[in-house]
């Protein structure tokens, strides 16, 4: 067991309660709050080390009373309590080494998300649309907001792009692994022979860059503004709403039209433009990384296909996981715990062995 590590943990955790009653950190509001932050990212480690001390005295206590002179009953007793205490401490220590992995520092983040048509045409767009439902779907369940920040609808009702933000608790630790592509297969509306065709819609998740990690300089950004393209009657015509901003360095472009005010579509077209850049930076580390050692289900390739959507069986396979979940209807609808708790484990599972491994 870990259990210097464990202990200095638990230090930190009490040397905190302590300065957060102090009256001057009271005072100073944003170091109150980053305290407090830490206080809860540390909170269920020092409970299930604490829990863990108290089973190892309990099972103490225990074997010291086997060694005495019982009578059959509380010999009994005791034997069946030990055992209990020896099953919990070990599901203790398997929670504790999960607590102790390097944390992601984006967990807690928000997130843009950003779902295209690809492979397919309208069908691509409809699909995508169907996985814009199931992530709002999925963000109502979780008690998270989502805000459309920008939308290119098709003529039959999909989206060709539609790019929202994600803001709640942890939002980037559960949505992480959805990017990549994802596959449908199904019968197309317009399908009069009833065949089944294949089309794909990509999925990136990229945590929220804040001014203070990322830093862009102005001199760095071209803005273009033009006019709105798309119904907005007289108003299209009048007002050169429409901004885009191209990072000249990294040549990422974002262009935003959806509201009216050209001050609000270029705030809306930074956040974008700052979530890529820190995206690129993070992709870059990444993909250094797994030149050394292959991440076992990382939020990597792009372009990798990760999951298959089939509506002739009802069927959800994950690939990177080999996880089948014949509720295909209810994983659109958004419920998405099955799979996301299973990726998690298993990101979980790998990383410990790596570390075991060395």
């Amino acid at each position: 067991m870990y259990y210097d590590q464990l202990q200095k943990v638990e230090d930190r955790y009490k040397e905190l309660g302590e300065l957060m009653s102090d009256p001057e950190v009271i005072a100073d509001t944003n170091r109150f709050m980053k305290l407090s932050k830490e206080e809860a990212d540390l909170r269920e480690t020092v409970e299930v080390y604490q829990r863990y001390k108290k089973v190892e005295n309990d099972i103490s206590e225990d074997e010291e009373m086997l060694s005495e002179n019982l009578d059959e009953e509380m010999t009994e007793l005791a034997k069946e309590e030990l055992a209990g205490l020896k099953q919990e401490k070990e599901e203790l220590e398997d929670r504790i080494k999960i607590l102790l992995l390097p944390k992601d520092p984006n967990d807690d983040k928000n997130i843009i998300m950003e779902i295209r048509g690809a492979a397919g045409g309208d069908e691509a767009a409809l699909f995508a649309g169907d996985l814009f439902d199931m992530y709002q779907h999925y963000a109502e369940s979780q008690g998270w907001k989502v805000e459309v920040m920008d939308a290119t609808v098709t003529g039959i009702g999909g989206y060709k792009e539609v790019i929202m933000m994600i803001t709640g608790d942890r939002v980037y630790s559960k949505l992480k692994y959805e990017s990549g592509a994802h596959r449908v297969q199904r019968v197309p509306e317009t399908e009069s022979q009833g065949r089944v065709h294949t089309s794909t819609a990509t999925v990136v998740v990229m945590p929220e860059a804040e001014e203070v990690e990322l830093d862009i300089e102005d001199k760095d950004i071209r803005t273009d503004i033009y006019h709105a393209s798309g119904a907005g009657g007289q108003h299209v015509n009048k007002t050169a709403s429409a901004v885009r901003l191209t990072h000249i360095p990294t040549g990422i472009v974002v262009a935003m039209q959806d509201e009216r005010s050209q001050i609000k579509n270029r705030e809306k077209a930074m956040k974008v433009l700052r979530a890529r850049i820190y995206d690129m930076y993070q992709q870059e580390a990444q993909n250094e990384y797994d030149a050394n050692k292959k991440s076992a289900i990382g939020t990597g390739e792009r372009s990798e296909r990760i999951r298959t959507y089939n509506f002739p069986q009802n069927r959800v396979t994950d690939h990177r996981i080999n996880l089948t979940i014949q509720q295909l209807d209810k994983i659109l609808n958004g419920e998405l715990d099955e799979i996301i708790d299973t990726l998690v484990l298993y990101d979980q599972t790998s990383k410990l062995e790596e570390l075991q491994n060395g």
